[in-house]
């Protein structure tokens, strides 16, 4: 595959498949998606296998058990693969959207139209369910992708990325090194001073390593380097929702980035919430952190320290906070949060609403778990990665956040210096339906 290649080879033959992509049609891309979807199904044995071997190896050193969870794949997992990149095939096409049209004058024309970034260098952790997610996200966009997984993964992503390269290499035109992958940490360093072939860097992974990469690599980064994610229960919550949402956002995946950390709790609504809340999260042996007056209502919860609202768990422990009004609670999730999601549960509508627009969150919930932000249930297909950028992409990133644009002009041999001078021509700068 791409063993054999220098870092500076494969970014270079990526950015060449990346100027063929460009001009696929949809159908051909759709064909490759399809085909990459089947390679998983009929290998689904050989990936299980190659999975378990990584599994071994992972328990033998130890890793933390968030990030087992990630790397352990199952048959319906890979089911959910193979689906995954299915859907993205469905999806419209991101590539040759006319964002915009102009008349400049009388048969000279202006059209803003997306197109593909290039080249993408996505970096992960643990999860080689990452590894269709991103490609298939990738080829759609009409870009290439140079992927580096965890080597706890190393296994099941080589094997992969082999298969997912077989299927692309059964469509006609479309080139093999779209998809490709290194594999060492000092490859990760090589990768970065690649900014002449690369365009985008995606990490993914904990706040260390993300950070790693925003300060090692001129290219850009799209990503998040936390998920502090709050919860907010407000006076007027019906007492019955906000349980089932605060158990969901904490629980149902405490290892994910959207897995809430932070529970704020109106002082009103405190003593009839926060027992119960207790007791539910007790059973589920969830280490529970809380302020002075948390403690006063429960006394078994133990003292949150100030670092506890800066830090994401991603395990079974919540900090809970009680606020006198919904400003405190705004206030916090602004200072301590991370801009990735947080939600509100409350009955007033009023107060769900400004608590979108003052919350300066990618994604922010009214009355539902944070576990929603995510690119598949957003209906986005999969997700590249989320992001709590507020530059060309942010949330889930899926097909758009991958493509940006170009401006087409067509004329019949204008030329500026008509437009000049006192006796210059006057554009008509008419929009374009």
């Amino acid at each position: 595959m791409t063993e054999s290649k220098s870092v500076s080879q494969i970014a270079s033959s990526a950015k060449a498949a990346s100027l063929v992509l460009a001009g696929l049609s949809t159908e051909t891309k759709n064909k490759a998606l399809l085909e990459m979807a089947s390679a998983l199904e009929s290998n689904t044995e050989a990936i299980l296998e190659a999975n378990r071997a990584d599994v071994a190896q992972a328990e033998k050193d130890n890793l933390a058990k968030p990030l087992l969870a990630r790397l352990a794949l199952s048959e319906s997992k890979v089911a959910g693969m193979a689906k995954g990149i299915r859907s993205v095939a469905a999806l419209p096409d991101p590539v040759g959207q006319k964002l915009l049209g102009m008349e400049m004058d009388k048969d000279l024309t202006l059209y803003q139209v997306s197109c593909p970034i290039g080249v993408i260098g996505a970096i992960f952790e643990s999860r080689p369910d990452a590894v269709p997610q991103i490609s298939s996200l990738c080829l759609k966009s009409g870009n290439a992708v140079v992927l580096k997984g965890g080597m706890e993964a190393q296994n099941s992503n080589k094997l992969i990325v082999s298969l997912l390269v077989q299927g692309i290499e059964k469509v006609s035109g479309v080139p093999a090194a779209s998809v490709q992958m290194i594999e060492t940490r000092s490859q990760v360093s090589e990768l970065l001073d690649e900014e002449e072939n690369i365009q985008l860097i995606v990490p993914r992974g904990s706040n260390e390593f993300v950070r790693y990469i925003q300060e090692n690599t001129k290219i850009p980064v799209l990503g998040h380097s936390e998920g502090i994610c709050h919860g907010y229960i407000d006076q007027n919550a019906d007492s019955e929702m906000a349980v089932k949402i605060a158990l969901d956002s904490k629980l149902q995946y405490p290892a994910a980035c959207n897995a809430m950390e932070t529970l704020l709790i109106h002082e009103a609504v405190a003593p009839k919430v926060l027992p119960g809340l207790f007791e539910k999260f007790n059973k589920e042996k969830v280490e529970l952190v809380g302020c002075v007056k948390t403690q006063s209502l429960v006394p078994l919860i133990l003292k949150a320290d100030d670092s506890d609202w800066d830090t994401e768990y991603t395990d079974l422990k919540l900090s809970i906070k009680i606020v006198s009004s919904f400003e405190e609670a705004v206030a916090h999730i602004n200072k301590h949060g991370s801009g990735h999601t947080d939600v509100i549960v409350t009955e007033d509508n009023s107060t769900g609403e400004r608590f979108q627009n003052e919350v300066d969150s990618a994604s922010v919930m009214v009355n539902a778990s944070t576990r929603f932000a995510d690119g598949f249930r957003f209906g986005l297909g999969a997700e590249i990665g989320i992001s709590t950028n507020k530059t060309h992409a942010r949330g889930p990133v899926g097909l758009e956040g991958l493509v940006i644009y170009k401006y087409k002009v067509t004329g019949k041999g204008q030329t500026v210096s008509e437009y000049s001078g006192d006796g210059g021509r006057e554009f008509t700068h008419r929009l374009i339906d």
